[in-house]
């Protein structure tokens, strides 16, 4: 039974998990009305927010799970990547409740926690998968081997896709997270209407690029003369384009993949989400998404990858220290541009 804390952006986490996938307590804490006057994530008002709210939010889930901190086995938290300050704060903060309680500390990588978030609701994913990872800060295709051992086959070169949905939205004026409110928009529009880019698409080259997209539809919008449901509609399908096309060559790489999994924010897409369905079936794949909850980020994925690295012997310095940058396959080549999110 491990208590976990996510802190790595700005979403304020903690749950409590057990080995038989029971998730006991979980709360989330959105710092939408903190960022939204300002279009985006400010870090130090990230931070400060995850001060503020992390101890009371530990001591609700614990009392609603009817534990005491002295009997959960470990306490896990993120340990990077992400906002360093935010990182730092819950990663400090589980390494005191650790030391207070006697208890070991596993500090966990955040994209390894949306990498086996899966298997905590499905008890028959095996390995090996191939993880379509999606969201604000990542956009990468991983080949999941085991627990700790993770084969990059392609990266974003510039812009994550969650990112270009939220520069995008805010163009359209829909605010911040603009994700959700993209999506629904696009809904009433015509994704024909805009001629928009797909960068990549049909490339030798494995990897994802946003940017030159986020300029197209910036274009668009200066130039007039297209409705904003139809902006929404053609972005939305160009992204997915480029997703699709990438996530199919990918799996021409990975032939030994069991299943297509998806997961972080823009996972939850339900134009997305459909068009990787068609791509998994073409492949002869199940898809594995895990419910919305699990998508975004939350403690629960943080637990449950803590409890899958102690079950596979793994060993974790617990006084590691909070980590911006921390890719899950450090071998893997560097990827061409700047600004990579690696």
């Amino acid at each position: 039974m491990i208590l976990g804390i996510e802190s790595s952006c700005d979403e304020t986490a903690v749950a409590l998990v057990t080995a038989d996938r029971q998730v006991l307590a979980s709360r989330i804490a959105s710092q939408m009305d903190v960022h939204a006057p300002f279009g985006g994530v400010v870090p130090e008002l990230a931070a400060r927010a995850h001060v503020e709210r992390l101890a009371p939010m530990v001591e609700a889930v614990l009392t609603e799970a009817g534990i005491a901190l002295t009997e959960v086995d470990a306490v896990a938290a993120t340990a990077g990547p992400g906002l360093i300050g935010a990182v730092m704060v819950g990663l400090v903060t589980g390494q005191a409740l650790a030391f207070a309680a006697g208890k070991p500390f596993v500090p966990v990588n955040h994209l390894e926690a949306h990498a086996l978030s899966p298997r905590l609701v499905d008890s028959g994913l095996g390995f090996p998968y191939l993880l379509l990872l999606i969201s604000g800060g990542h956009c990468q295709l991983l080949g999941v081997e085991a627990v700790g051992r993770y084969r990059r086959l392609a990266t974003t070169i510039d812009d994550a896709a969650g990112e270009a949905f939220d520069k995008v939205a805010k163009l359209l004026g829909l605010g911040f997270p603009g994700g959700p409110a993209l999506e629904a928009l696009a809904r009433g529009g015509d994704p024909t209407a805009v001629l928009l880019p797909r960068p990549l698409v049909g490339s030798c080259e494995p990897h994802f690029s946003f940017a030159g997209l986020k300029t197209a539809v910036l274009r668009a919008v200066a130039a007039g003369g297209h409705g904003t449901a139809d902006l929404a509609a053609s972005f939305q399908a160009a992204v997915t384009d480029c997703l699709v096309d990438r996530t199919g060559r990918a799996l021409a790489r990975f032939p030994e993949a069991t299943a297509l999994v998806a997961a972080g924010g823009v996972a939850a897409n339900g134009a997305i989400r459909a068009a990787l369905e068609a791509v998994a079936a073409q492949h002869g794949l199940p898809l594995v998404v895990p419910p919305p909850a699990l998508c975004t980020d939350n403690a629960a994925m943080v637990a449950w990858a803590a409890i899958e690295r102690r079950q596979a012997g793994l060993a974790d310095d617990p006084e590691m220290p909070a980590r911006p940058r921390w890719p899950l396959d450090p071998l893997a080549e560097p990827v061409r541009g700047a600004g990579v999110k690696a």
